[in-house]
This record gives C-alpha cells, structure tokens and sequence, in this order.
C-alpha cells in the first residue's frame, strides 16, 4: 500500500508544525532540524559534531520538550561504565530475587552529551540499543520503547582525553551533521533573549509518541521507483571502488538513505522519492561511513570532497522519454523508469 496524496499532505503538514515549535528555541536552523526529525521518523540516531555553545544540546532539549514521551541524558565522562547507560540486576534481600534496574538508555529520546569522552567498553553498551532497541543484561533482554533516538554530541576541537568512534557504532548514526552558528538575524534575536537560558522550557509538547510511530510507519509506504532504487545501489558500490576510499558505504547506510529519503519525500509533500531526495540527503547519511586511505588522505582528500566527486560520476536515473527523474515532472509513481 502507497501513501495516498492526502497522507503526503498532512505528514509534510505536521512535520512542519513539529519543526516550528523545534524552531522556537533553535534559530535559524530549520536544515538541520528537518535532518534530525528526518532521523526520528525512521527510527534512526543522529551524531552532532560541533563547537561549544552552538546549541547541540539545546536541540536534542527541544526534541525532547516537543515529544510527549520520556527523555533522559547521559554526560558521558571517562569513569562511566556501561552499566550507568543500560542498567544492572541487583539482588533484592527482601524477595531473594534478582531486580533489573534500568538505565537512562530507556527513554524515546536520549540525550549521549560528549560520547567521544567515554572508553570503548562504555561507547559499545550503546551498539545493540541503537541498531535493535533492545538491552540484553545478564542473559536477559529488554526491549526499549518506540519510537527510540539516541542524539549524540560530540566536540572535534577538543581531542585531549577522547576515544574516537569506532567505524562501527558511526554506521549505527543515520545521520550526522553539525548545527553551525546562527546567522546575524537569530544572533541578534537570541541576544535580545539571553535573560532566558533555556528556551526549550518554554515549549510544549505538540505531538504524542503514537502519532511518531503512525508517522513512521506511514513514510514507510512511500513510493521508491526501482530506478531510484539502483541509483542508491550503484553510488554506494562506487564509494566502494574510488581509489581514495578504504572503507565505502555499507548495505546498513544505503538501506538507511532509502528510509530517510522516504521521509524526505513525504515531508515535501510527496508520495514518491526523487533522486534528488537522495543527493541532498547523501552528504548527511553517508560522508562519516567513509573510511579513507590513510595515504589519500594525508595527501588532502576528504570524505565530502570523494562523496562529492561519486555524485557527480552516477548519472541520474531518467524516466520514460529521457526526463530526468530529478525534475520532479510528473507526480505519479508508476512514471519512473
């Protein structure tokens, strides 16, 4: 079953009234947060990567206040263990029973502040979490709530007493991305604000955690030509194959832009995907799953740059009569090539 043009209109409907409210409290950043909403509607995880003070946690703060579900946040120190994150079975006196006492990790919305600051050990307590929504401790597994989003921030000016995340919990982030610092506009709006520290207080909740489920489950049914199907299969082997690269995309990360596209779409709108939809999408979902040769890249190459060069070698997909799919002509799904 398709989502019907009616369906398209109210999810591009209420995606922009849960955006606005988000909005409210981080100026000026509406990309970046149409990217993270992208990632909770596909049941995905974000990576924000940024300097001090550019509201990274401001942001997972809004998400959370506009949610009407349970959040919690985790500082991630040196000293945590992975235990502080899932949780422990302690042995009750009492009943002669052991009690799974849970984590923080049990909430929709988690906020992971400062990831690249725990050890390996503790970073990998979020693995099976991220990919399953479930925790298994001492044998027994606990599965965690829809919708499930860990938001993870992390400081790359800043490397002393660090550990860098490994390749494989970065392919469990759908999405990274940086917020940036506002433009001289929001500047000046939040300047004139500043008695309030935290502007995500003031929002409320707009949606419940029901309708985030039924909105994902409803991006689910957009429409993906089969054309546009090979184009995400074809860019993602030539990651693969450039030279520059050690480590390309995954199936996991195109399978992942496939959903986030489909959110993509229906947030525009529309009950079909565009190749369009992937190319914007591609620098946020697939440049930190490249891994690079450590010789390419002491002679200067990077991850969006080899990304960008992969985009512009794929040929769009073209639809009958030689039209570019990417145009967007014509609206029935049927259309594609």
């Amino acid at each position: 079953m398709t989502m019907t043009t009616d369906q398209a209109e109210w999810f591009a409907g209420t995606f922009e009234r849960i955006s606005d409210n988000i909005g409210q409290a981080i100026l000026g950043k509406q990309d970046v947060i149409s990217l993270v909403l992208t990632a909770l509607l596909t049941d995905g995880h974000v990576l924000l990567e940024d300097a001090p003070g550019t509201g990274k946690t401001m942001l997972a703060r809004s998400l959370a206040a506009t949610v009407q579900g349970t959040h919690s946040r985790i500082q991630f120190t040196p000293d945590l263990l992975p235990s502080d994150v899932t949780g422990v079975t302690i042995y009750d006196q009492r009943t002669q029973e052991f009690e799974f006492h849970r984590g923080p990790v049990f909430a929709n919305i988690v906020l992971a502040d400062e990831i690249n600051r725990a050890s390996p050990k503790t970073q990998s307590a979020l693995l099976e979490v991220m990919e399953e929504s479930r925790v298994t401790v001492d044998g027994v597994t606990y599965a965690n709530e829809r919708p499930f989003m860990v938001i993870a921030t992390q400081n790359p000016i800043e490397q002393a007493g660090t550990y860098r995340l490994p390749e494989a919990q970065l392919d469990r982030f759908l999405i990274k991305t940086s917020i940036g610092y506002p433009d001289r506009a929001s500047t000046v709006r939040l300047l004139s604000g500043a008695a309030t520290k935290d502007r995500s207080g003031a929002l409320s909740a707009i949606i419940t955690t029901q309708a985030i489920r039924d909105m994902t489950e409803l991006a689910a049914t957009v429409h993906v030509d089969a054309a546009v199907l090979d184009y995400v299969a074809e860019l993602s082997e030539e990651t693969r194959h450039v030279d520059e690269t050690r480590l390309g995309v995954s199936v996991r990360g195109a399978m992942a832009m496939v959903r986030a596209a489909k959110v993509r779409a229906a947030a525009r709108g529309r009950n079909y995907v565009l190749p369009d939809d992937v190319r914007d999408l591609a620098p946020h979902v697939w440049t930190h799953r490249l891994v690079l040769d450590p010789e390419a890249e002491f002679g200067g190459a990077t991850a969006p740059a080899v990304l960008d060069r992969v985009l512009a070698r794929v040929s769009v997909p073209q639809q009958r009569g030689g039209t570019p799919v990417a145009a967007g002509v014509g609206s029935d799904p049927a259309a594609g090539a």
